[in-house]
């Protein structure tokens, strides 16, 4: 049995919209992660890419040795405060990033973390 050409072709674009999906930053952040979201871009996206999903400059967040039973939000404070050595990736060492504020890390890290959970991470 074949199927006709538009039906193949709703299927093929079916698909590839949710294929495109999965890889799209999510757009509906909350209002309350909305200054994370912004301290997130200003100071980690260079490296760590627009919604957390890495670069080549460093790894992304939403992968499974981040949740938070492995690198509890400590780990997140830690490597912002006062640098990482690489231990998972080989991006070479994080530096401290100097200008971020304890409450700062705190915002970026709930919109980390909520990135997580849209990901399924945990």
């Amino acid at each position: 049995m074949t199927l006709p050409a538009a039906v193949i072709l709703v299927l093929c674009l079916a698909v590839t919209r949710a294929a495109a999906a999965a890889d799209a930053p999510d757009s509906k952040v909350p209002p309350a992660l909305a200054k994370g979201e912004a301290l997130f871009n200003a100071n980690c996206s260079v490296c760590h890419g627009v919604g957390a999903r890495g670069t080549t400059q460093g790894p992304p967040f939403l992968d499974k040795v981040y949740e938070p039973n492995h690198h509890a939000d400590t780990a997140f404070y830690r490597a912002a405060e006062m640098g990482v050595r690489a231990h998972h990736w080989k991006f070479g060492d994080m530096p401290k990033i100097p200008g971020v504020t304890r409450d700062d890390l705190t915002q970026i890290i709930a919109y980390i973390r909520w990135h997580q959970k849209q990901a399924g991470i945990f």
